[in-house]
């Protein structure tokens, strides 16, 4: 061992790492990499010389490493070097040892098989997947969501498609969304429809089955849409520290949801190349592949700036925004965007928010562009609807404007 793992070499309390010593300097120096801390990466190392100090006792080689090896590692009931005292290990320790094996792996110098791959869905539901994405342009996400939804109904409709009709799927469907929400309930019907549409178009069924699929009635932005008031957003975005990395990313992060109206996944898939720091825009790839050149406002372009250059990490990863948390990744899921949301708005107080999503964002950026006398064209334009009717809808908020034009009710008589 040299350099860094040298350096702790002493917090090994009497383990010896055996034949796994060679590699564990440059296993720290891949933690280090990754941004992992100092203490981070002893706590790794102490963990693997002790998976070597076990492998040594047990008489086993590093070509012999596998699952089994490490799961009775992590079950040995401990009494190594060191006064350690344990009936098991704990998961996270053990965590950190299947690390150094999979860090193994990747060198190739042992061979350890890949955790087991999720059930391949049928073949007819690969295929609709891959129509989706070539042909109705939308988002691979959104496919797997589709995909699991087809293979939850196949054993309701059955394998061959050439014997569906219009009582089987309505049965189906109908069995199925019964304990089920309306909407989503309307989201089975909307893939069902989709799928039924694809096997029609490839000869696998009778044409016309997806006019038997039973709609779910769901008024259609009907409430009023949910909104924070302009002084609430600029209490939230205010509630990042600007000290520290984490709030430097959540910053740049809220104020463009906030003032451009982007959606979390937007901000998940933001791309260096997107950002024209010369004409000071930022293109926005939205459903169905649309992709829009939009302004970037001056508030939240220095946030963006300040945050790459102050707080990410000089990373190969072409994302925008990455997790703060070692290793650097590029975040997961949109679930993450709407947890930054959330953890802003408990940081500045605001008392029963109207939701607790990255959508919340986007309803108070059209809401607050409409009020400031923006057309529904140009709110339309900035939010990538394909229709006026879903913008027109964030014209409901003015109550005091509707007012003197709301119709009295018929007869004279209250309601």
């Amino acid at each position: 061992m040299t350099n860094q793992a040298q350096g702790i070499e002493a917090h090994f309390h009497f383990l010896t790492p055996g034949c796994l010593g060679p590699y564990l300097d440059k296993f720290a120096a891949e933690l280090t990499s990754a941004g992992y801390a100092t203490l981070s990466i002893s706590g790794y190392l102490q963990s693997v010389a002790h998976f070597g100090t076990w492998m040594q006792y047990k008489r086993i080689a590093i070509g012999d490493i596998d699952a089994v090896v490490v799961t009775a590692f992590g079950d040995h009931q401990c009494e190594c070097p060191g006064g350690r005292q344990h009936k098991r290990l704990s998961r996270r320790y053990v965590a950190r040892v299947w690390r150094f094996v999979h860090y193994l792996n990747q060198q190739g110098l042992i061979d350890v098989p890949q955790e087991k791959t999720k059930d391949v869905p049928p073949a007819s539901v690969v295929e609709f997947s891959d129509w989706m994405l070539r042909h109705r342009g939308i988002s691979p996400r959104t496919v797997e969501r589709y995909e699991r939804v087809v293979v939850s109904l196949l054993p309701l409709l059955g394998n061959d498609p050439a014997l569906y009709n219009a009582a089987g799927i309505r049965q189906a469907l109908e069995s199925k969304a019964s304990s089920y929400s309306p909407a989503t309930a309307k989201d089975f019907a909307t893939v069902l429809r989709a799928y039924l549409r694809f096997l029609a178009s490839q000869g696998r069924c009778q044409s016309g089955l997806d006019a038997a699929v039973p709609t779910f009635p769901q008024w259609k932005l009907s409430a009023l849409p949910r909104y924070l008031v302009a002084e609430d957003i600029e209490r939230v975005i205010a509630s990042c520290d600007e000290d520290t990395r984490c709030g430097l990313r959540d910053r740049a992060i809220l104020l463009l949801l906030a003032r451009l109206g982007l959606r979390a996944g937007d901000i998940v898939n933001m791309r260096l190349e997107e950002v024209d720091w010369n004409e000071g825009t930022l293109r926005v790839h939205g459903k169905g592949r649309r992709e829009v050149r939009l302004p970037l406002p001056q508030d939240a372009g220095d946030a963006l700036l300040a945050y790459m250059e102050q707080a990410r990490p000089p990373v190969a990863i072409d994302r925008i925004f990455l997790c703060v948390p070692a290793p650097y990744r590029a975040f997961h899921s949109s679930v993450v965007v709407s947890g930054i949301v959330q953890s802003a708005l408990v940081r500045a107080k605001i008392a029963n928010p109207p939701s607790r999503g990255a959508n919340l964002l986007r309803h108070s950026a059209a809401t607050s562009m409409l009020r400031a006398g923006a057309t529904l064209d140009a709110v339309s334009t900035v939010l990538r609807h394909r229709s006026l009717d879903t913008t027109a809808h964030y014209a409901k908020v003015d109550i005091a404007m509707l007012r003197p034009i709301a119709q009295p009710w018929p007869g004279g008589a209250p309601c």
